[in-house]
């Protein structure tokens, strides 16, 4: 069955699949967010490097979350959120970091971004808490 047309459903069979567009700069992080994600019962549509590419992939593949790490090469995911608000993107964007939250004070809050989970603590269901 195909992911995409929300006929699938998640591990425990009665939850829709949640589809993730995961955007990091760093190769092996996105390769073991998708393998932790996809465990979990998640649809990892696609990956972005940078936040151009976040933007584009978000329009074309209309993921239900975007998992954003904040600290990317080109712009930042703070301007990559408040573009995707922008935009009229409905997808839920979960911003994340190797720093702690605390380090970005009221950005997170004022990005538009659902919420905030620090890379050491990625999982499904630290991700399934916003996905709601």
């Amino acid at each position: 069955m195909d992911d995409r047309t929300g006929e699938s459903r998640g591990l425990c069979h009665d939850e829709p699949v949640i589809t993730v567009l995961i955007v990091d700069d760093h190769k092996a992080f996105r390769t073991s967010a998708r393998h932790l994600l996809e465990a979990e019962g998640f649809v990892v549509v696609g990956e972005a490097a940078n936040g151009h590419d976040a933007l584009e992939l978000t329009a074309e593949l209309s993921p239900d979350l975007v998992l954003l790490d904040i600290q990317l090469p080109d712009i930042d995911g703070f301007v990559v959120a408040k573009e995707l608000r922008e935009r009229g993107e409905r997808a839920t964007i979960v911003l994340t970091s190797s720093r702690d939250a605390a380090d970005y004070g009221a950005s997170i809050a004022e990005s538009g971004a659902r919420g905030f989970v620090p890379k050491g603590d990625l999982s499904g269901p630290a991700i399934a808490v916003f996905a709601k």
